[in-house]
């Protein structure tokens, strides 16, 4: 791609600010009611299965909207499309602060999300447009930041306000930031894409809904019921039938609704599974370490996010260089870094989180393991999307995005599923101990099975080739 073929606007890095800034805000929410679970599930009188659906239904959401993100870019503008995203996150969020039960909490949340997936493919396909090839190392690697620290940065702050203030001002906070972002930042928004308004493919919208829904939803459900229960495997075959459909639907389709030819380029099928590893460590993590630190260590919500804090800065630290220098060090020397240090911070979790941890332990292990998952975000996508010629970068992004929301879905019931497992085994062998010490050893038999994908990355990295873009 030329310099030619770059989209005029009037300010790139305005533009670029507002659509992250949005994202971050949406993407904070993802998180940010890891902190306050325990005081939900007080609230509501749930327990720890269901009150994750606050945080999976959220990524169940944006699992069934993004796949339809490329369709949706080519039929209304971006203003159109930034305007719609921020008006749904307002109004989940008001809904989400005023519920009175869990049922209405997570009906806000869904709202939420709808906002969060609109905007994050748009991000993505706005940043692949407005800039040249040799500048995207950094603008991604600073998308790589929101994309990262976001989630990371979502239980300190959230913890800092359940503690002082409510879990309902997690949510009041989204609707002053989103309205003051609307107030004077769409302003900055130009209209830059391509509007074709292509036919609507309902048959597709119905495949991909229940394909991406059904297996995010068994995923899920996991957490609650084993894999015999018919709500988990029905659904899961169902979703994986769905999605088989969905495949071929669109392969055999003169104009398809999502363009799968984007697998044909090796590096960004390899990318896209790099970036599912990496959203699913972080998803994973990011739910664990709030109810380990809480349940097991004893601390309050402020001072769990606070020990949380310098391990989610690493990112913000390195992100930058790592952008800045995408070009030079290149995709395969950086990810390899990553994941390296994210197994050896899952160890060092297998070893440091027990029911008497240190906060050294923990701190130390979180700084090693997030470090790690900065080198990993922006390379992958970074090296993957340069593969594609520009008229898939839409669908290449809508790939992207949905692979990310399956992974924070599976990372998030899987960890819970494999914690309340962990703490069944933990408890038949020592039925007298204290609940601290079943939430620590339910917390480590998790960070097994984390530090083996962590592993799985770590030999993908061997077959990673520098993208050459004329």
């Amino acid at each position: 791609m030329t310099q030619s073929q770059v989209v005029k606007v009037r300010s790139p890095k305005g533009m670029a600010f507002v659509l992250m800034l949005g994202a971050f805000i949406g993407l904070f929410s993802e998180t940010a009611l890891n902190m306050a679970l325990t005081n939900i599930m007080a609230d509501f009188s749930i327990n720890a299965s269901a009150a994750q659906w606050l945080t999976t239904g959220y990524l169940l959401t944006l699992g069934i909207l993004v796949p339809v993100s490329a369709l949706i870019l080519r039929w209304f503008t971006t203003r159109q499309l930034v305007i719609a995203s921020f008006t749904f996150s307002i109004i989940g969020s008001i809904i989400a602060a005023l519920a009175p039960s869990f049922a209405i909490l997570l009906i806000g949340r869904i709202i939420q999300a709808l906002g969060t997936g609109i905007l994050l493919p748009l991000l993505m396909n706005v940043i692949l447009l407005i800039f040249p090839i040799y500048k995207r190392g950094i603008v991604i690697g600073l998308m790589g930041l929101v994309i990262t620290t976001a989630p990371a940065l979502g239980p300190t702050i959230a913890g800092l306000i359940v503690d002082s203030l409510g879990w309902a001002y997690i949510f009041w906070l989204s609707v002053i930031l989103f309205i003051a972002l609307g107030v004077f930042g769409v302003k900055q928004i130009d209209n830059v894409a391509t509007i074709t308004k292509p036919k609507i493919d309902v048959l597709s919208i119905v495949l991909s809904t229940i394909g991406f829904g059904g297996l995010i939803f068994s995923l899920s459900t996991i957490a609650e019921k084993s894999i015999s229960a018919p709500e988990v495997w029905v659904t899961l075959v169902t979703g994986v039938i769905a999605i088989m459909l969905f495949v071929v639907r669109q392969f055999t389709m003169k104009i398809p609704m999502l363009n799968l030819a984007v697998f044909k380029q090796p590096m960004f099928t390899l990318g896209t599974l790099q970036l599912f590893i990496g959203m699913l460590l972080i998803l994973s993590t990011a739910i664990l370490l709030p109810l380990y630190v809480k349940g097991a260590l004893l601390y309050s919500a402020a001072l769990a996010g606070v020990i949380l804090l310098p391990g989610s800065s690493i990112n913000a630290i390195l992100a930058p260089f790592i952008g800045k220098n995408f070009e030079k060090i290149g995709a395969k020397t950086l990810l390899t870094i990553g994941f390296a240090l994210a197994f050896i911070g899952s160890i060092l979790f297998i070893f440091s989180l027990k029911a008497d941890a240190t906060l050294w332990q923990v701190i130390g292990s979180h700084i090693v393991f997030f470090a790690g998952i900065s080198f990993i975000i922006m390379p992958a996508q970074t090296n993957g999307l340069n593969q594609l010629p520009r008229q898939l970068y839409s669908d290449g992004s809508a790939v992207m995005n949905t692979l990310q929301q399956i992974a924070g879905a599976a990372g998030t019931a899987v960890a819970i599923t494999l914690m309340v497992q962990g703490q069944k085994i933990f408890m038949s062998e020592n039925p007298q101990s204290a609940p601290t010490e079943m939430i620590a050893a339910g917390t480590n038999h998790v960070f097994y099975y984390i530090a083996g994908i962590a592993l799985v990355g770590f030999i993908s990295t061997f077959f990673v080739k520098r993208v050459h873009v004329e």
